[in-house]
């Protein structure tokens, strides 16, 4: 598997479809994973939980991936995340992809948390 392939997989996969049974697939099993939302995570537990506080917060929650590079046995996305909160929640930004034995071994993501805060407060005035 490429690194984009892993990357496109990922975001389809697991985050669109909601199909946790790609994560044993896609990632590696000492996956590390540093969000926007948090420390530094390891392990498909600890990522499948994620996954869940994610989803449960936002409604239709959809990843697109607006621009994608990868070199070697990395990758980065450039992403817009999307979802209807239901539950308290931050976070949008970039991503940056490791892959170990053609699975996703780490991932790093910050967000856009200023946006994001400027978005809540021109909603706020309306």
């Amino acid at each position: 598997m490429t690194p984009r392939t892993a990357v496109e997989d990922f975001y389809d996969r697991v985050w669109n479809r909601g199909d946790k049974a790609a994560i044993a697939e896609l990632i590696h099993p000492d996956f590390t994973f540093r969000g926007s939302l948090g420390p530094t995570m390891t392990g498909h537990a600890a990522f499948s939980a994620y996954v869940d506080r994610v989803t449960e917060a936002l409604a239709d929650y959809r990843c697109t991936i607006l621009d994608l590079v990868s070199e070697g046995d990395r990758a980065f996305a450039r992403m817009r995340f999307e979802g209807i909160h239901r539950a308290p929640f931050m976070g949008a930004g970039a991503a940056l992809f490791s892959l170990k034995s053609d699975k996703i071994a780490d991932l790093w993501v910050l967000g856009d948390l200023q946006g994001l805060r400027e978005q809540l407060e021109r909603n706020a005035k309306h």
